[in-house]
């Protein structure tokens, strides 16, 4: 019995390998395929889906854009437009008494007429942020800021973009090729309107190289953040959590301010923006997160806008920044999802139900991801659809497989049943009937009764076509020997009693010198087994029995127990008959026949495997467990079948 149950705990291990060793590989090749970047550009595409998505924000009145048109440019006859066109805006707006002036355009060279008007008005405007190209491009160089002001009023204009060309990322702080740290104009605009409400610009506390607002950490992005594979995080960076809707800001064009037609509240007390919105002045950026006329295309100056309202919105309005989990985390994430398509299947039977099952888990972390997004944090969703579908499809194939195969065993197991009671009626009735039909024909005067035992014998013979023809049903009990009929969905332990008590009324003649008959029936455990199991186990025990009364000589004992021992549930037959094997090996049924029927000089191992074999082999494979035969002590042959009292996961 130790034997026994060693082979099962192996059989279980077994059986556990086989079963989710396919899942697990795929698990890991997708957090391979992760780790070196090959789904980092859908993963990008996700994120900026999700932004695009996201309800509409209000407009963030505190941020006010003046754009320079084409029109305006029209008007002024001349591109780029000069300094003293600016010089006259800058002064127009700051009769408004704006908390900040936001100048995205390079102003590093004179650009005449109007440049000793316009250093006047930089020299005298203390809340004017110009720009500059603090970061050489490919070729090297880098654009100067405005001369006139001072370090304090000037602010970088470089942006952090993806391989496929999206802005995804704010960068606020960097250090220039002579190695002196620069501002954004983004931080500089926010730095000025929070100072205005009290609020200092500060190193962060939790990273001390972040910046921080107060309580609010602006926290880096690292190389690996959320979907990003090997990125560059140079300088400062943050995600960019753009603002949704259709008017995020206030528009205001250069005619619009010139002739007054301007609403003083919208300007007072607010930052103000100035850009190029003409794409002839090819100003332009790229984000995927934004939705517009031109799919992906933002003017700069807008792009300034949301980068300027994030953390300022952050701050006062709490608005959530992007934030990620750390790697473990996501890791640990993708394998519960990739775990929950292997699992699939221990709840739900049916593929199809499977299949509703995939679809309902593949909304489920979509779902969940896209309300995580709008809490501010970026979690990784497309690893997570490979796993859970790659596991799920691969479940439900292998199911639409078992599904057949378990078909194809129970037309076996009809048409066993089917040849078991032809060769009954062939060997008993019908040779008596043929032996009683040649002696009636050998008559010289056929007695009268001839036609009736002719007429016997054709509706004998039509018995196989009527059971075989009934067999194809599909219906939901099983027929047993002495034709008793037994529902499958009662209690298990009950069906086997049934089946032991009308086995043993068979007419078998070593069923006839039993003396002593040992039975146990406990109730066991059946949330996991189906009919198929079910009926299969009703099978096994009926052909055991019947075994025992067609071929234990001269048994005067038998055992049948039905229980559960530890972790394992058995049924379990044995008899005190002789023909003890000369072998120990687990055997199955058939071959147990076999064994007892053929004479001793022949090899039972050159004995071709028969149908009853197969369907034995076929049930404990399916159960998990171990089917076999071993000697009884001190005389007989023990049959047994085991299996798991628990529902296995990777059934």
């Amino acid at each position: 019995m130790k034997r026994d149950r060693g082979q099962a705990v192996r059989a279980d291990i077994s059986t556990w390998w086989r079963g989710s060793l396919p899942g697990l590989m795929v698990i890991v090749a997708v957090m391979v395929a992760r780790l070196t970047g090959a789904l980092q550009f859908w993963e990008l595409v996700t994120f900026d889906r999700f932004l695009r998505l996201r309800p509409p924000e209000p407009m963030d009145d505190r941020i006010v854009i003046v754009g320079i048109t084409e029109e305006d440019i029209q008007r002024a006859r001349t591109y780029p437009i000069p300094d003293r066109e600016i010089a006259d805006l800058l002064k127009r707006l700051q009769a408004y008494q704006p908390i900040a002036i936001g100048l995205d355009i390079v102003r590093d060279i004179p650009v005449e007429p109007g440049n000793a008007e316009l250093t006047s008005v930089f020299r005298s405007s203390k809340n004017t942020i110009g720009v500059e190209v603090a970061l050489p491009d490919r070729s090297g160089f880098i654009v100067l800021p405005p001369p006139a002001l001072p370090p304090e009023q000037i602010g970088f204009a470089d942006a952090v973009l993806d391989a496929d060309g999206y802005q995804r990322r704010s960068l606020l702080g960097a250090h220039n090729p002579q190695q002196e740290y620069r501002f954004s104009l983004a931080i500089r605009l926010a730095e000025r309107y929070l100072e205005a409400q009290g609020i200092e610009l500060g190193n962060g506390i939790r990273d001390p190289d972040a910046k921080r607002f107060g309580s609010i950490e602006l926290t880096r992005v690292q190389s690996n953040s959320g979907g990003y594979v090997g990125a560059d995080a140079d300088g400062n960076q943050i995600l960019l959590n753009v603002r949704s809707g259709t008017m995020p800001f206030r528009v205001l064009s250069l005619s619009q301010i010139k002739s007054g037609k301007v609403n003083p509240d919208w300007i007072q007390g607010k930052i103000v923006l100035i850009g190029m919105m003409s794409f002839s002045a090819k100003d332009l950026a790229s984000s995927g997160a934004i939705a517009g006329i031109n799919p992906g295309r933002i003017y700069g100056v807008e792009m300034q806008a949301h980068e300027t309202s994030q953390i300022i919105s952050a701050v006062l309005d709490r608005r959530p920044l992007l934030q990620v989990w750390g790697e473990g985390w996501e890791m640990l994430w993708i394998s519960v999802w990739g775990l929950l398509g292997m699992s699939l299947g221990r709840f739900l039977r049916s593929p199809w139900k499977i299949l509703l099952g995939l679809l309902i888990g593949s909304i489920s972390p979509i779902a969940l991801c896209y309300w995580l997004m709008l809490l501010g944090w970026w979690v990784p969703i497309v690893p997570v659809l490979l796993v859970l579908v790659l596991n799920g499809a691969g479940l439900t194939a292998g199911l639409f497989y078992r599904h057949e195969q378990e078909l194809r065993l129970r037309l076996e197991e009809r048409q066993f049943a089917i040849e078991q009671t032809f060769n009954a009626i062939h060997s008993g009735p019908l040779q008596t009937l043929v032996q009683i039909l040649r002696t009636a024909q050998g008559e010289a005067t056929p007695p009268l009764f001839l036609p009736d035992l002719q007429r016997l014998n054709q509706e004998l013979r039509a018995v196989y076509g009527s059971v075989q023809r009934d067999a194809i049903a599909d219906e939901p009990h099983l027929r047993m020997g002495s034709a008793i009929e037994l529902a499958l969905q009662a209690p298990l332990h009950e069906l086997l009693y049934k089946v032991y008590c009308n086995t043993l009324e068979q007419e078998l003649p070593y069923l006839k010198t039993l003396k002593f008959k040992i039975v146990q029936f406990d109730a066991l455990n059946t949330s996991h087994l189906r009919l198929e199991h079910k009926r299969g186990l009703c099978r096994f025990l009926e052909e055991a029995l019947c075994n025992v009364g067609k071929h234990a000589i001269e048994a005067t004992r038998l055992t049948v127990i039905c229980t559960q021992e530890g972790d394992r549930q058995v049924i379990r037959v044995a008899d005190n008959g002789k023909g003890n094997p000369s072998q120990s090996e687990t055997l199955s049924l058939a071959q147990i026949d076999r064994d007892r029927e053929i004479s001793e000089d022949l090899n039972p191992k050159l004995q071709p495997s028969g149908l009853g074999t197969q369907l034995a082999k076929n049930l404990a494979k399916q159960l998990g467990g171990t089917f076999g035969r071993y000697p009884n002590q001190p005389r007989g042959i023990v049959c047994e079948l085991t299996w798991s009292a628990k529902r296995r996961w990777f059934w």
